[in-house]
């Protein structure tokens, strides 16, 4: 199993399903250093102009303090410690919520992180959200109920969908047209009918439910 840059921000946090591995590397950024530590998760790094909370003072985590006038947001800033670190997978709690426009920034990091071959994923209460850029992505066994598939910064092109309700092969998706919503697993008794998502040129924001041992 790849090792995970395990991120806490300030939004709805929902508790983890999974335990923290030896290898993770646990961001918190700015406030979400409180729901951090309230789950039991100690951070290794806190981060953040500390505009949604104070910095803290009780923790032995490396403190990064960053200027209010800057252009990374809180979130975009820890990612990019993980990636400095060599992580390549991306789990964020507390980045959806609140305010609205910063849910959307969240989903941008997503797809920041795909121009530089790592991936994330963005934890609501019941299902998890990612973007994939000319790639693919394969749903675990253990995941059923509704998937949604949409265009994400312009057309997407050679979209193939498989073992979901509602297939497509081989075609063009528009970010005005959101014909991917409401899709779902297809439950066919065989442990490998996975859903799978590809795209040959461009991306998709692909949400999918959240499983009980977390999203993969």
């Amino acid at each position: 199993m790849d090792k995970e840059c395990v991120i806490f921000g300030a939004g709805d946090v929902y508790s983890p399903r999974k335990k923290r591995a030896d290898g993770d590397l646990v961001i918190a950024a700015d406030g979400g250093y409180s729901a951090c530590r309230s789950l039991g998760w100690e951070p290794d790094v806190v981060i953040g102009d500390f505009d949604s909370g104070e910095m803290p003072t009780d923790t032995n985590a490396f403190i990064v303090k960053l200027n209010r006038d800057k252009d990374d947001t809180d979130m975009l800033a820890a990612v990019k410690v993980g990636l400095r670190r060599g992580y390549k997978t991306f789990v964020i709690y507390g980045g959806v919520g609140g305010r609205l426009d910063h849910t959307v920034a969240n989903i941008a990091t997503l797809a920041y992180m795909n121009a530089y071959d790592a991936r994330g994923y963005l934890i609501d209460r019941d299902s998890a959200a990612t973007v994939i850029t000319d790639g693919k992505l394969t749903l675990p066994n253990a995941v059923r109920g509704t998937v949604s598939v949409f265009a994400y910064g312009g057309t997407a092109r050679g979209v193939t969908l498989k073992n979901l309700s509602y297939t497509l092969d081989n075609v063009e998706l528009t970010p005005e047209f959101p014909i991917g919503v409401s899709n779902a697993t297809v439950d066919a008794g065989d442990k490998n009918a996975c859903g799978e998502i590809s795209v040959k040129h461009g991306s998709l924001l692909v949400f999918f439910p959240r499983q009980t041992t977390e999203y993969k």
